[in-house]
C-alpha cells in the first residue's frame, strides 16, 4: 500500500516554515516595508516567495520527505525514526551502504567527490599493502580485516558528510549579500536617529514608525549574524576536513606497521572517539544539508564505489520506472 500523501498544505507549510526561508522572506519583506517604494518592492517580494512554494512544492524528493515525516508522526515514531522515515525508503533499503553513500556522492561537486574518493582509495592500497605485508592475498576486496572496523567506516562517513556540509555552507555564504546587509543596516540606523530626533525623547517610545524601524534592525541584525556563524562554521568544517583525512591517512599507515589486529582496533577507536564535537556540527547543519543523523554507519570500504559502478548506479535512478 502506497504511503499517505500529506497533502499540498502540509507541503506549503513546510516549505514556508523552513527557518532559512523564514529568514529571509522576513528580512525582504522589512527591506521592502521601509525602502521607500514598497507599493512596488513588497509585490516582488511576494511574487519571489510564491515562485520558491511553488518550485519547491511540486518537487517530488520534497514531497516524499514530508509524506514520510506525516506519516511517521501519524504513527508516533521517536524523532531518531522520523529521521529515519523521511529518507522515503524501506528499512531493507535504509541499510544499504551503497544507496546511502551515493546518494551523497551524487551530491557533491566533482571535487569534493575526487576528494573522498582519493582517500578512500588511500585507504584500500595501504590495506592491499598491509596484507602483502603479512603474507595474506586472501582478501581479494583488499580491504583488511583491521581496516573494515567500524570506527574506520564512521571516520569516513563523518569526512564525507563534512564535504557535503562545506559545501552546503559555502553556497550558503556565496547567495549570502553581506554587503547589501551591511549597507540596510546602515540606512536604518540612519534613518532611525532622524526619526528620533524628530519625534523627540519622550515620545520614541511610542512612535510606530520607530518601533517598526527597531524590529528592521532587529533583522537585519540577525542577518549579519546568520552570515558571521556560517563563515565561522565554514572555517571549522575546512580545519576538520584537514585534520580528519590526516587522521584516517594515519590509521591506514598504522596497518603496515602493526600486526597486532587488538593493537589496531584500539588505535582506530581512540581517535574515532575524538570527533564527537565534529558530528554535533553535522547534526547542527543538517537542516541545509538535508543529510539526516544515520543510526549506523555504512561499512564504506566495503561498498563498490568504481566510477563504473556509480555510472550504472546513476543511470539506473534517472531511468523511468518500468523502462
Amino acid at each position: 500500500m502506497p504511503p499517505k500523501k500529506a497533502g499540498i498544505f502540509r507541503y506549503i507549510k513546510e516549505a514556508f516554515t523552513f527557518r532559512w526561508n523564514l529568514l529571509l522572506f522576513g528580512g525582504a519583506a522589512a527591506a521592502a516595508a521601509i525602502s521607500g517604494h514598497a507599493d512596488i518592492a513588497l509585490p516582488l517580494v511576494a511574487a519571489a516567495e510564491i515562485t520558491y512554494l511553488a518550485g519547491l512544492t511540486t518537487l517530488p524528493r520534497f514531497q516524499s520527505a514530508i509524506d514520510a515525516k506525516a506519516n511517521a508522526e501519524e504513527r508516533g515514531l521517536t524523532g531518531a525514526q522520523v529521521g529515519a522515515a523521511r529518507t522515503g525508503a524501506n528499512p531493507a533499503q535504509q541499510g544499504s551502504a551503497r544507496d546511502r553513500v551515493l546518494e551523497v556522492l551524487k551530491s557533491l561537486q566533482e571535487d569534493r567527490r575526487a576528494r573522498f574518493l582519493r582517500l578512500r582509495a588511500r585507504c584500500v592500497e595501504m590495506s592491499r599493502i598491509a596484507n602483502a605485508v603479512r603474507g595474506d592475498t586472501r582478501d581479494a576486496s583488499g580491504a583488511s580485516s583491521e581496516l573494515r572496523q567500524p570506527a574506520l567506516d564512521r571516520l569516513l562517513w563523518v569526512f564525507l558528510r563534512l564535504l557535503l556540509s562545506e559545501q552546503a555552507i559555502a553556497r550558503f555564504l556565496q547567495a549570502a549579500d553581506e554587503a547589501g546587509i551591511d549597507k540596510t543596516l546602515g540606512e536604518l540606523k540612519v534613518r532611525r536617529k532622524r526619526r528620533a530626533d524628530s519625534v523627540g525623547e519622550a515620545n520614541q517610545a511610542d512612535d510606530r514608525i520607530i518601533r517598526s524601524i527597531d524590529d528592521s534592525i532587529s533583522t537585519a541584525e540577525l542577518r549579519k549574524e546568520n552570515v558571521e556563524k556560517a563563515r565561522h562554521n565554514a572555517e571549522f568544517v575546512a580545519a576538520e576536513l584537514d585534520r580528519l583525512e590526516n587522521k584516517i591517512h594515519a590509521v591506514t599507515e598504522m596497518a603496515v606497521g602493526h600486526t597486532d589486529p587488538d593493537e589496531m582496533s584500539s588505535r582506530i577507536d581512540a581517535i574515532s572517539e575524538g570527533i564527537s564535537q565534529t558530528e554535533q556540527t553535522i547534526r547542527e547543519l543538517q537542516s541545509i544539508t538535508g543529510v539526516a543523523d544515520a543510526d549506523t554507519t555504512p561499512s564504506i570500504l566495503e561498498t563498490d564505489l568504481s566510477p563504473q559502478r556509480m555510472a550504472v548506479e546513476g543511470g539506473a535512478s534517472r531511468r523511468p520506472p518500468g523502462s
